[in-house]
């Protein structure tokens, strides 16, 4: 199921993120990509998906319009297109981090299966990441994350919201479960009451 272009988009990646790590680790950003693009396989994406789950941050973080147009003459259309719907802005600088997330929040709904099946993957993989930092690290966790902890939490609990307007899918499940953990050890109150 897998040819050449997969390999070439993990090249691609690993190039285009190589001075990137995960925040407040010494994590590969690569890391996170791979896991995305495995999550994406594991829920049924083709191989055009997950080429776009490996670029799914180059266009946002490494070169806005100018690095989508490189990822159309190396992967083709399709996964250009994916990726610009994965991406919360392609300006730089980029805007304030609210204006940001309630932007991408509101376009959910309308992008396509592989955006928000790309979507739910980065966001669980993240999840997971936040649920093994609370453990290991507590309420410092917060201090990395430009919208804090109240910011944070609200960005996760408005994405189940818009994510469950398309329906529910075992990912999504899975995101959720993950979503009420991360809650828990963050003594949201709201979680609590579950």
């Amino acid at each position: 199921m897998l040819s050449q272009r997969f390999t070439d988009a993990i090249d691609y990646a690993r190039r285009a993120h190589a001075t990137q790590f995960r925040k407040g680790s010494d994590v590969p950003y690569l890391a996170h990509l791979l896991a995305v693009a495995g999550l994406v396989l594991e829920n049924g994406g083709d191989e055009d998906t997950a080429i776009a789950a490996l670029l799914h941050d180059v266009a946002e973080d490494q070169g806005g319009h100018a690095a989508l147009e490189q990822i159309r003459q190396h992967f083709g259309e399709e996964v250009a297109r994916v990726v610009e719907e994965c991406s919360d802005t392609l300006e730089s600088p980029k805007p304030a981090w609210q204006e940001r997330k309630e932007n991408y929040l509101a376009l959910l709904p309308r992008v396509s299966p592989a955006a928000r099946l790309i979507s739910q993957a980065d966001k669980l993989h993240n999840a997971r990441s936040i649920i093994a930092d609370l453990r290991e690290r507590g309420e410092a966790v917060w201090s990395k994350f430009t919208g804090g902890k109240s910011g944070t939490l609200w960005y996760y609990r408005a994405l189940l919201d818009a994510y469950a307007l398309s329906g529910e899918t075992a990912l999504l499940a899975e995101l959720r479960r993950a979503v009420d953990q991360m809650r828990e050890l963050a003594g949201d109150a709201e979680a609590a009451d579950r």
